[in-house]
């Protein structure tokens, strides 16, 4: 029996990375990320693009529906500057919008910084694609994932990605497990395999 896999989309929006101006950090902070939280194997496809709305609506669409990503995370683009465009470039190309996952990501960032209200992340779902916007920061894309954890490594506050297996699950994408000790994964008991 063929272990099960999953193809990730991996997104890093940045007027200023893309034209080489600086080097991009967003790709392999989400690489390094998932390659420690995901106990499944995974398919890798990234892309480095500009604050572009059409730009990243297409690649998004040809993310979910020519390479046929079952997960997209996307970093960058989603504060209030007037360049910022992700969350209506996702939002433009969704069938659903999943809010709890921008309202966990700002509650939890807002234990850091103050500036946090003014983040715009969403996620949405797009076919049987999840397509989340993660913020731009490295750092603060790993606490939103992880969530907030005590002296010990306790978890105090989930972190998004404890909800995105069992969303997968629900929208017909391959069954995901996590290394627990970064993030446990919740499902009913009925959803573990």
């Amino acid at each position: 029996m063929t272990k099960e896999f999953i193809k990730i989309g991996l997104v890093s929006i940045s007027d200023r990375a893309s034209s080489g101006v600086y080097e991009d950090l967003g790709l392999p902070t989400l690489k390094n990320w998932l390659d420690s939280a995901l106990a499944t194997p995974y398919q890798m496809i990234a892309r480095l693009i500009a604050d572009e709305q059409d730009e990243i609506e297409s690649t998004l669409i040809d993310l979910v529906d020519s390479e046929e990503c079952s997960l997209i995370l996307t970093t960058g683009g989603t504060g209030p500057a007037l360049r910022d465009v992700t969350p209506e470039a996702t939002l433009a190309v969704a069938d659903k919008e999943m809010p709890g996952f921008g309202e966990q990501m700002r509650q939890i960032s807002l234990n850091f910084v103050p500036t946090a209200i003014l983040s715009r992340q969403v996620a949405v779902i797009r076919k049987q694609c999840l397509i989340i916007n993660l913020p731009g920061q490295p750092k603060a894309i790993a606490q939103t994932l992880e969530g907030l954890k005590d002296e010990v490594g306790n978890t105090k506050v989930h972190g998004i990605f404890a909800a995105v297996p069992y969303c997968l699950d629900l929208i017909g994408a391959p069954y995901i497990e996590t290394n627990e000790v970064l993030v446990k994964a919740f499902r009913p008991k009925s959803a573990i395999k």
